[in-house]
């Protein structure tokens, strides 16, 4: 079997709208295509060993080991892959579910599609699947203990932390939308203008100073005890030569720990002797130049979390340690410990699995012992020196037990500091008595405080503390959104986003759209080229002054990635006519359609989609839609129009040379289509549809009908507005048209302008692109020959796999089938054809550039356009 390719759906996607996340392989089967799994004989056994766990997939027959009865049966080699993704993924501890296999157009290659937690991780299950699959066909052995081991590292290596994930599953779970900004902990919530950022615990409303108070121990000290608030007693040294004044001054025992260390590196406790002293200080102060010597305290370790300025959960926290049986070594009781299915690797279970390191050892040699020590029974033995969770410690949720007054401390020192998410460190009896009367201090005052002990507690109520978090973010009446109209289609697509754009931004809106030549932001360019898929989409959505989302989406993105957002407001079918057909396993309209739908698909429950009612495919995709839907079409008579608004819905139409708002029965007439500019006096039909589906759009968002009359008047088709969209250049005897049309729909929509074009030469620069069908090809030369006097064929650009001769030829060959005798000639480059075509013009000659590089061909143009006012043009 060969992995032909993996792609990785970030968003909707055309196998699930709702399952974001999934991983789809191209497959190609090679001779397993013609050997199910009923025909490799000790197959199902041999899965059954390495893999029983597979039983619990119910597969088609509905019921636990339903999977195995497909492999009893007999099922492909591609399905079988899918299953051990996905279990296999289950098994590192990410439970995923979501599978499907499906044969593509070529008989042997199929599409495995299954979910996925982490992006690498999936990859990583996709290839590893195969190979678990060869290994089970050729009957040998594999390692799959590796492969989980390497899942769960890359995991680690990867995910988000727990404290983040809880904030962004919090977020999630009340429909606001995130983007993970870097490959650590950096996160947006929201969109565009609405958007607030966080990186682990700290977000945009935490105080720089703040965090630079509580990263600095003695800093925090001074301050809290300037307000009265208990805390440890201590100084900071910062040689080995202060070592001496720090036991004269404070007096053991002791504990050391870096001025600006945190989860517990660097520290050292219980410190009973001088040269105990000069090690911690030397290890205190590999993490930190400055090293804080306090008094050691005797009690239990706390950790208060405060949100907001409002405490929301405690936690007493116990060093990872083991208890003797009187048999067993340290190292034994650690490796038992260890067994606990509590613990697990990383940040995967609520415990983490205790490592041995210097801090063991240390604490080990305090005691007189190693770890062959073998403990009495019921001995407890400490084998970390601090209360970290990621060390292996344990926690126990007290919130409910923390005294009033205790409480008030702690919101105090929240302000004191100033930190709006801030872990409050107390060593104390316990939290149920005030610190005033128990002796408690506070020892450490921590910006960015772990959530994972609150959140998943060894012992306790878990505490949402993330649902804090996301209040103090986004309290009530605050929205994450911004607007979103997503447009799509075969043809028009650019030309409807850049005037609902149009439209948008002369009602006050300060807008971000993407188009097939450019991202920009209020008519600025941010970059240029084809910039009509999910990273585009994202580009905007991440842009913190855009307050509404204007976003061309094309196929190609959708197929490559899924969708840049969740969810839209607005979507937009412009048309779905035969482009692109025979590429990425699209190879019918029906196939098309299914791709271009899932912008519909991704549209809220109350929101609109906005569907061409002239086409076939819009028209049932609207059938299904489960969104509000309304209908465009150039004919007020279409049945579909007639029926949508007969039963109350709302429409656009083109009716007695009006662009009109229907609703029911009522009609709203917004402007004469022969004074919008765009329409070319009202004789470019494919023109009119954009601007109806730009009206219709804005017209259900909620701006009113004068509002978009204004905007349609002051839209001017241009090389400025409306790059490569019939942008007409005037000389002084002839006529220079420029258009972006690539497909025999578009190349249809210029014929039908130019049968109003009054010229005695009507000259035409075609070209073809070679990723398209022969008989795509063909029919772009059959339009050519109806609708050009002359045409120049040019192919420097776009062989995609073919050769400039063979696309050449399938042109000629469109253009005899119409008119052997019409008159054409072949000249290769662009540019040249331009000049040519110049070169041939005779008063009222009207030429047409049907260009695949526009940006080239409207420079070149202007060039020219600006030689002939100087009095230099000559060609």
């Amino acid at each position: 079997m060969k992995i032909e390719n993996i792609q990785v759906l970030r968003g909707p996607n055309i196998w699930s709208v709702n399952r974001k996340k999934l991983i789809q392989m191209r497959l190609n089967l090679g001779e397993m295509e013609h050997k199910p799994t009923n025909k490799i004989e000790g197959f199902l056994e041999r899965l059954e060993k390495i893999m029983p766990t597979l039983y619990s997939h119910r597969c088609s027959p509905g019921v636990p080991g339903g999977f195995f009865q497909r492999v009893v049966a007999g099922t492909w080699m591609g399905h079988v892959v899918e299953h051990i993704a996905l279990e296999i993924q289950s098994l590192a501890g990410m439970d995923t579910g979501f599978g499907r296999t499906r044969e593509t157009k070529t008989a042997g290659i199929y599409n495995v599609v299954f979910t996925y937690l982490e992006e690498k991780v999936g990859i990583y299950a996709a290839e590893a699947a195969v190979r678990i699959a060869e290994a089970l066909i050729k009957g040998d052995d594999y390692n799959l203990e590796y492969d989980i081991q390497q899942m769960r590292e890359i995991r680690e290596n990867t995910r988000l932390g727990p404290s983040t994930g809880s904030i962004v599953e919090e977020a999630i779970a009340r429909n606001i939308p995130w983007i993970r900004l870097n490959n650590q902990s950096l996160v947006q919530l929201g969109y565009g203008k609405n958007q607030v950022r966080f990186r682990a615990t700290m977000t945009e409303k935490t105080s720089c100073i703040a965090v630079d108070i509580a990263s600095n121990k003695d800093e925090t000290k001074r301050l809290l005890t300037e307000q009265a608030i208990p805390v440890a007693n201590g100084i900071t040294i910062s040689s080995v030569e202060g070592v001496d004044d720090a036991i004269r001054k404070v007096g053991f025992p002791l504990v050391f720990k870096p001025l600006d260390g945190n989860h517990g590196r660097g520290i050292s406790i219980n410190i009973k002797t001088k040269d105990e002293a000069i090690a911690a200080y030397e290890h205190a102060a590999k993490i930190s130049r400055k090293v804080i010597v306090e008094k050691f305290i005797t009690g239990y370790d706390f950790r208060v979390l405060v949100i907001d300025n409002k405490m929301v959960a405690a936690a007493l926290r116990d060093p990872a340690h083991i208890v003797g049986n009187g048999h067993s070594t340290i190292q034994e009781l650690i490796d038992l410990e260890n067994t606990d299915p509590r613990r697990g690797y990383g940040h995967e279970n609520v415990l983490t699995l205790i490592a041995v390191d210097r801090d063991t050892l240390d604490l080990l040699d305090k005691k007189g012992y190693t770890l062959e020590t073998v403990p009495a029974k019921g001995e407890k033995i400490f084998v970390k020196s601090t209360a970290n969770l990621s060390t292996g410690g344990t926690s126990i949720d007290v919130t409910d037990h923390v005294h009033p007054q205790n409480v008030f401390i702690c919101e105090r020192i929240s302000k004191i500091i100033g930190l709006d998410i801030c872990g409050i460190d107390i060593m104390a009896q316990n939290l149920t008595e005030p610190l005033t009367e128990n002796g408690g201090v506070v020892l450490e005052v921590n910006a960015a405080p772990g959530f994972r002990m609150h959140i998943a507690p060894s012992e306790g109520l878990p505490r949402n503390v993330a649902g804090h978090v996301i209040d103090m973010l986004y309290p009530p009446g605050k929205s994450a959104r911004i607007p979103i109209i997503a447009i799509t289609g075969t043809n028009g697509k650019t030309t409807t986003t850049r005037l609902i754009a149009h439209i948008v931004k002369n009602n006050g809106h300060r807008v971000g759209f993407t188009t097939s030549d450019g991202i920009y932001v209020q008519n600025n360019m941010m970059l240029k080229g084809d910039t009509t898929g999910p990273v585009s989409s994202e580009f905007i959505l991440k842009d913190p002054t855009v307050d509404f989302a204007v976003l061309e989406t094309a196929r190609g993105g959708i197929l490559r990635a899924g969708l840049g957002f969740s969810h839209c407001d607005i979507g937009v079918i412009t048309n779905i006519q035969e482009d692109h057909l025979g590429l990425a396993d699209i190879h019918t309209l029906e196939d098309l359609a299914r791709v271009k739908s899932v912008v519909i698909n991704s549209v809220k429950k109350d929101g609109w989609a906005v569907l061409n009612a002239d086409n076939e495919y819009c028209v049932r995709i609207g059938k299904k839609a489960e969104c509000n839907v309304a209908y465009f079409s150039r004919n007020e008579e279409n049945p579909v129009i007639k029926a949508h608004c007969k039963k109350g819905g709302i429409a656009c139409v083109c009716e007695n040379g009006f662009i009109t708002i229907q609703k029911g029965d009522w009609k709203i007439r917004v402007q004469r289509t022969i004074l919008i500019p765009l329409t070319f006096g009202g004789t470019v039909p494919f023109m009119i549809e954009n601007v109806m589906a730009a009206t219709l759009a804005t017209f259900l968002w909620g701006f009113k009908t004068e509002d978009i009359q204004t905007s349609l008047q002051t839209f001017i088709p241009s090389a400025a507005q409306t790059p490569g969209r019939m942008n007409i250049f005037d000389f002084k005897d002839f006529r220079f048209m420029i258009d972006f049309a690539h497909n025999p729909d578009g190349y249809n929509g210029i014929k039908e302008f130019l049968r109003h074009v009054d010229s005695p030469l009507k000259i035409g620069i075609i070209a073809g692109t070679g990723d398209r069908r022969d008989e795509d090809i063909r029919e772009l030369g059959k339009i050519s020959a109806e609708m050009f006097d002359y045409i120049i064929l040019r192919q420097e650009k776009h062989l995609r796999g073919r050769t400039e001769e063979n696309i050449l030829s399938l042109l000629i060959q469109g253009i005899q089938s119409v008119n052997p005798d019409k008159e054409f000639e072949i000249v290769p480059k662009e540019i040249d054809a331009i000049k040519h075509a110049m070169s041939m013009a005779k008063p009222g000659t009207f030429i047409t550039a049907l260009s695949d590089v526009v940006d080239n061909a409207i420079e070149t143009v202007q060039n020219y356009q600006e030689q002939e006012r100087n009095g230099l043009f000559n060609v």
